[in-house]
């Protein structure tokens, strides 16, 4: 999938120009970083999920984008296994394979996991295919977290380069990060892709902030539309609502086990200040014996 004015003739996907409509204020009752919220959304509604992926492709506004999800759930219904994996993954007008996620805890394994995904996904040649048959494959993230935290970027892009030269070994892996906690550093490319009001649209805390956004991106008005109706089923709720509980148990143990690392490291640096001003008595000793 090429960019800006070098990308092959893409089929065509237009979002509804109706406007949709949703609350006029008050504060969302889920989440927009909710995952199960995150992939309702994009697989209920195809002008967003087009408009989002090509944002984020950089691919220019004139060309239009067609999507098929080769993983669809069937919303609403419930899952035991409250780990189970919510990425969604899309042919983009059968030219490349597009897997997205939205990540609300840092499991300090997401490098392992986009990786993962990213040749899992690349992994998928039938029986007598041409290896040069394999689709580019794209695995973004859409993190609530800084992933390197000593160098934070708002979208960062990965892909396999020899390290001497800087040569890109192959333009059909890639991996992106678009960090939501780090807004502030979009460049005037994010920017120009909107990729600012994305983010601002999944950190928003009320109908009032959605409404702004919306004045300036349009896609945005249909978004929450289909955010608000998707919340407004049972069924799709109760879904979301037992993500959230699942992220504030997530949260609840990771302090737990915060505080009690705190606590150990804080035993044992008084352990090693007593160590250290008993060694350095018994110096003091030896220095007055001699």
């Amino acid at each position: 999938m090429t960019k800006k004015n070098t990308s092959p003739v893409l089929s065509t996907a237009r979002a509804n120009k109706e406007t949709f409509l949703f609350p006029s204020s008050g504060e969302f009752d889920i989440p927009m970083t909710n995952d199960y919220l995150f992939r309702a959304l994009l697989q209920e509604n195809e002008a967003v999920r087009c408009e989002l992926i090509r944002d984020l492709l950089h691919l220019d506004s004139s060309i239009d984008v067609t999507t098929e999800i080769q993983n669809p759930i069937e919303l609403g219904k419930s899952y035991e296994d409250k780990y189970f994996i919510l990425d969604i993954k899309v042919c983009v007008n059968g030219e490349a394979v597009v897997d997205l996620e939205m990540q609300v805890i840092n499991e300090g394994n997401w490098t392992e996991r986009s990786l993962t995904y990213l040749c899992r996904n690349f992994d998928q040649l039938k029986p007598k295919q041409d290896y040069k048959e394999a689709l580019p494959v794209y695995q973004i993230g859409l993190l609530n977290f800084t992933l390197f935290k000593n160098a934070p970027e708002f979208y960062a892009t990965y892909k396999m380069m020899n390290i001497k030269n800087h040569l890109i070994y192959s333009d059909k892996l890639q991996i992106n990060v678009l960090d939501l906690t780090q807004i502030e550093l979009a460049t005037d490319e994010d920017k120009s892709f909107k990729l600012d009001y994305w983010a601002k649209l999944f950190k928003a805390k009320t109908w009032e902030e959605a409404k702004m956004l919306a004045e300036k991106k349009p896609i945005i008005n249909e978004a929450c539309h289909t955010v608000y109706k998707l919340t407004q089923e049972e069924e799709i709720r109760m879904q979301c609502e037992a993500r959230e509980d699942f992220y504030r148990t997530q949260a609840g143990v990771h302090n737990h086990y915060q505080k009690e690392i705190k606590q150990r490291d804080e035993i044992i640096a008084e352990k090693d200040k007593l160590i250290s001003e008993l060694q350095a008595k018994l110096a003091e000793v030896d220095k007055n014996n001699l």
